[in-house]
């Protein structure tokens, strides 16, 4: 141990000598070391855990633990407790010397005698004791066998087959129990997993899970996969472990020489937990410079629902905080972890998260969740209601039991969700307070930023540039929210209540500012089901437009919408939005429900770049009088500068330039390899006019199919479609309502007005 004194007040007062004396130490950690040693920097300890207890011995003082580089292999996850805890003035911190890396594996190094198979394949005996959930070869995560074959080419999955486990394919199988089922959920919100616990006579595969959606209605007709089945192995890079026999079967990537390769497993969920009370927290703890891997995949464990949603969640992580506060993880890699990357849970305070690099994990990237508790009034399932009676009317939460005031900075998230798709980057819910700037977020599943309903707010995304989201499943945006809170739905309540109603459980609004949005496949900003109290301002949105669906609240302003538009869907009487400043570039797309006078509170004094039709589109609504129709003048669009000329039109409206040049990572070394996405040609016009839908008149009411967004506006699939009722004439007879939707006559389902034609034909006498 090295002990410093940090500084020395020396007073000479009345004859008395004074020096308080901050004391600091330091302790070392080396592969090499042992831990019978003192823990200096030339008689290093070998593990970490012997370093903790050394640390923890010394409360009062201002610890440092310092890793040389190499891979330490955790026999069980490192547990920090209230007495591992620093404090400000003496703060604790674990970091890895400068320039070296540091792995804290959760995983184990395996010494094997490889032997030939058959068919290029090897295997080699392990220890029976061995559970293994993944290999890697050195350095790389493997696939385990699996029908169809891992293909980066194809967007969901990376390969699918509808027939994957159909008998036809199952006769080839000797035994697939332990195997596993990956599907899509139905409606494309998230995936759901099985395993396979055998199969019948008949070559029926018998499984059981599904539990990972909140909304369980089944696998998608195609997008489904299998794994861990012996009999797939028959592609470079797969793997098999048989337990049974304890034998493990690889059949080696190109090139590779297995008998010379670093081959690891995966042993634990957790590498790191935090883990305290409110009352008595882990408080002070830096995690500096370190690189995470090999934590275990966690999908079969993902059950608790979420708040009425979708959703499911796995409260575990890499890195687990609960009960901890000013702990702060710093300059840190996680590479290819099975699960959740880092799991803020319940009680926290003030967590930091900066400059980190998070990539190939299986599940979330970063997660604050909170406990249902803190709740007023939680419901579950996304079809619960309740009623204004049966409701409390107190705002706000009603326990502490949530992470507040955090924050994740600077950290460059890309490729989350490899093996959970109904996952995000970063994802938010029952949680108040979590700030999210300067990251940048590519390549995963789903929406990239996630904020799960209203509470409790205050939420701030800033200077992110998110994109290439919404890769594999679909109807959600690079941003996604929803506000399925107290007020949703909520039965027997007069209209007018609904504005106050939707404050209740949202403490402060939540805040995107400053942003870059780009979504291929979706909106760029998406605000669903109940999404209230957002102020939306200087964002920059390059492909897919923002939605805002049935709340309350919502101001949007000085945001740059490229070749796309304002998409509002299902919008109360009474929403008081406000959309006014922006430059949108074709008519506004509502879907579903839209109310027949005025919508919103305000939207006026936009730029539109392309056609007076489009900005007088839906005058009879109150929209836009004063808007203009111009050319917004952009610098230099080609270079990402969508800045507008001093001489712009749009700034005469109200709208102000914003800095592009602040968006995403800032840290040098992360923004050197982050990429950026690509940026769309400024088109002339695109907002010609639609092919007008077909049009069907019976009984007074004027019908179209669904298509395009109003699947989403009216939450159905577009398998199982659906006819809205358009219009009603004077000389309407059925009782149903404009924006009603048919899928059914007498039980038999109808997806589209030729089937309605159809049935309708057969049932004339």
């Amino acid at each position: 141990m090295k002990v410093r004194i940090s500084h020395c007040l020396l007073f000479l007062l009345f004859g008395i000598f004074l020096c308080p004396l901050a004391w600091s130490a330091e302790f070392f950690v080396s592969v090499d070391g042992h831990d019978s040693q003192p823990g200096t920097r030339e008689a290093p300890f070998a593990t970490v855990a012997q370093a903790q207890q050394a640390a923890r011995s010394l409360q009062t003082e201002a610890v440092t633990v310092t890793l040389h580089g190499g891979v330490y292999y955790l026999p069980e996850p490192l547990r920090f407790t209230p007495a591992d805890s620093g404090s400000q003035q003496a703060p604790v911190i674990y970091q890895a010397v400068p320039n070296e890396t540091v792995v804290l594996s959760g995983g184990l190094r395996l010494q094997l005698q490889w032997q030939p198979y058959r068919d290029g394949i090897w295997m080699a005996s392990v220890s029976p004791s061995l559970a293994i959930d993944q290999l890697f070869l050195d350095g790389q995560r493997l696939p385990m066998a699996r029908y169809p074959n891992f293909d980066p080419s194809v967007r969901v999955f990376n390969g699918y087959d509808r027939d994957c486990f159909a008998p036809q394919r199952a006769v080839r199988w000797a035994n697939p129990t332990g195997g596993f089922i990956h599907a899509m959920h139905k409606h494309e919100w998230g995936d759901i997993h099985y395993v396979i616990t055998g199969k019948d006579p008949d070559n029926q595969v018998q499984f059981e899970g599904g539990w990972q959606n909140n909304r369980p209605y089944g696998m998608h007709d195609q997008h489904r996969f299998v794994e861990n089945i012996f009999e797939e192995l028959d592609a470079p890079g797969e793997w098999f472990y048989d337990k049974s026999k304890s034998i493990l079967y690889v059949l080696p990537p190109h090139g590779l020489d297995l008998t010379t390769a670093k081959v690891e497993i995966v042993r634990l969920k957790e590498l790191v937990h935090l883990q305290g009370t409110p009352s008595q927290p882990v408080q002070w703890i830096t995690l500096r410079g370190l690189t995470f891997r090999h934590a275990a995949r966690t999908f079969m464990d993902n059950k608790e629902p979420l708040l009425r949603s979708d959703w499911t969640v796995y409260r575990g992580g890499a890195v687990f905080f609960q009960g901890a506060q000013h702990c702060t993880i710093e300059d840190c890699v996680f590479d290819q972890l099975g699960g959740n990357t880092i799991f803020v849970n319940n009680w926290n305070r003030a967590i930091t998260i900066r400059g980190c690099d998070i990539h190939e994990s299986g599940a979330n990237g970063i997660a604050f969740v909170g406990h249902p508790d803190a709740v007023r009034n939680p419901l579950f399932k996304y079809e619960e209601r309740q009623s204004l009676a049966e409701i409390d009317l107190t705002p706000g939460p009603r326990s502490d039991d949530y992470p507040r005031d955090c924050l994740v900075e600077d950290c460059l998230i890309t490729r989350t969700g490899r093996v959970e798709k109904q996952t995000a980057p970063v994802q938010i819910s029952m949680a108040f307070a979590i700030t999210v700037r300067h990251c940048s977020i590519y390549e995963v599943p789903r929406a990239g930023i996630n904020i799960s309903e209203g509470t409790f707010g205050g939420h701030v995304i800033e200077y992110c540039d998110v994109f290439d989201t919404v890769l594999e499943t679909g109807d959600h945006g690079s941003f996604n929210s929803w506000g399925r809170d107290r007020f949703w739905g909520l039965e027997n309540t007069p209209p007018s209540r609904l504005p106050e109603l939707a404050k209740l459980d949202m403490l402060q609004p939540n805040i995107l500012r400053h942003n870059r949005w780009r979504c291929d496949h979706g909106w760029d900003i998406d605000l669903d089901d109940g999404s209230s109290n957002y102020e939306i301002y200087n964002n920059l949105l390059l492909n897919g437009g923002l939605k805002l669906r049935e709340g309350f609240h919502r101001t949007v302003y000085n945001n740059i919408t490229v070749n796309n538009t304002l998409h509002p869907h299902v919008w109360y009487e009474e929403s008081q939005d406000i959309v006014k400043h922006n430059l949108f570039m074709a008519a506004y797309r509502p879907a579903g429900g839209m109310p027949k006078g005025r919508w919103g509170r305000q939207i006026d004094r936009n730029l539109f770049t392309t056609s007076e039709a489009d900005r007088t589109a839906f005058a009879s609504h109150g929209c836009d009088p004063s808007s203009i129709v111009a050319n917004p003048m952009f610098l230099d669009p080609a270079r990402a500068d969508y800045r507008v000329h001093p001489d712009s039109p749009a700034l005469s409206l109200g709208f102000q330039n914003f800095p592009m040049d602040q968006f995403g990572v800032q840290k040098p070394s992360l923004k050197a390899r982050a990429r950026q996405p690509v940026f769309p040609a400024i088109k002339g016009s695109i907002s010609a006019p639609s092919p007008a839908l077909p049009v069907y008149q019976w009984q007074g009411m004027l019908l179209r199919d669904l298509t395009g967004e109003a699947f989403s506006a009216f939450g159905v699939s577009k398998e199982s479609g659906g006819i809205q009722v358009f219009a009603l004439t004077d000389a309407a007879t059925a009782p149903l309502r404009q924006n009603d939707l048919i899928q059914g006559i007498n039980s038999d389902p109808v997806r589209n007005i030729a089937e309605l034609l159809h049935r309708l034909a057969s049932l004339t006498p």
